[in-house]
């Protein structure tokens, strides 16, 4: 986010300070919306109609658009003395903005949609991919339905582990109302659980074999003494039975 600027004066100034945001190679059609704002805010925006570069509302209005770019793009078009210029200079910099954002939308909704939860991933790592591309999309302006999120979450996981609670949050849960963090704390909680009886079920299983190993070495122990028998006369005899 860019730097804070000067509040009107009076009664048109704010409770909050107005942020510039910051152009970025990605984001032109964004930070055009969200910069039309702020010149409106400073009752600025009739510049960038106007060729007039003697007011000072012009100033204010190159003031704010100098801190909304980055410094190298300032030594691009910095010559110009009206900020109806400037914004046209700006503009033509970032010609193909627009498909370049599509373009990348695009993939983002691909990756989205074919994403899938590995066995070996925990929900933890998962639900994070996904907030990953979220927050990918909404900086390109596309924002990324809740609702979309909770169904596509429960619909990536591997069924072998999650039928049974993805199954029952279908039933006990209205998902278009759901929380995204909500289903994955739900999710972790399962998730710890079945890690719990997973360590129970194997502590088990090591405690029963090594019984019945133990078990088996008495046994042989005691076939191995009864073998032999020594007779009064010192020696030594095999036993048949």
């Amino acid at each position: 986010m860019g730097d804070s600027v000067p509040q009107p004066k009076g009664k048109e100034a704010g409770s909050t300070s107005v942020h510039c945001p910051m152009l970025t190679t990605t984001n032109y059609t964004v930070w055009a919306m969200r910069m039309k704002i702020v010149l409106k805010v400073h009752k600025v925006w009739d510049t960038i109609g106007s060729d007039s570069a003697e007011d000072e509302k012009n100033d204010l209005a190159i003031a704010l658009l100098f801190q909304s770019i980055p410094e190298n793009l300032i030594m691009q078009v910095g010559n110009q003395e009206t900020a109806k210029d400037l914004w046209a200079a700006i503009k033509s910099r970032h010609l193909g903005a627009d498909r370049v954002r599509e373009a990348r939308l695009q993939t983002l909704t691909t990756e989205f949609d074919n994403l899938k939860m590995r066995d070996s991933e925990s929900i933890d790592d998962f639900a994070g991919k996904l907030s990953s591309l979220a927050s990918k999309s909404a900086a390109l302006g596309e924002e990324i339905e809740e609702k979309k999120m909770v169904k596509k979450f429960l619909k990536a996981l591997p069924r072998s582990k999650y039928i049974q609670i993805v199954a029952s949050l279908e039933q006990v849960l209205d998902l278009n109302k759901t929380g995204f963090e909500d289903v994955v704390g739900r999710l972790k909680a399962y998730e710890e659980r079945i890690k719990e009886e997973f360590m129970e079920t194997q502590g088990n299983l090591l405690l029963s074999n090594g019984e019945s190993s133990y078990s088996r070495r008495g046994e042989n122990g005691s076939r191995g003494r009864g073998r032999n028998e020594i007779t009064e006369t010192g020696e030594e005899v095999v036993a048949t039975g």
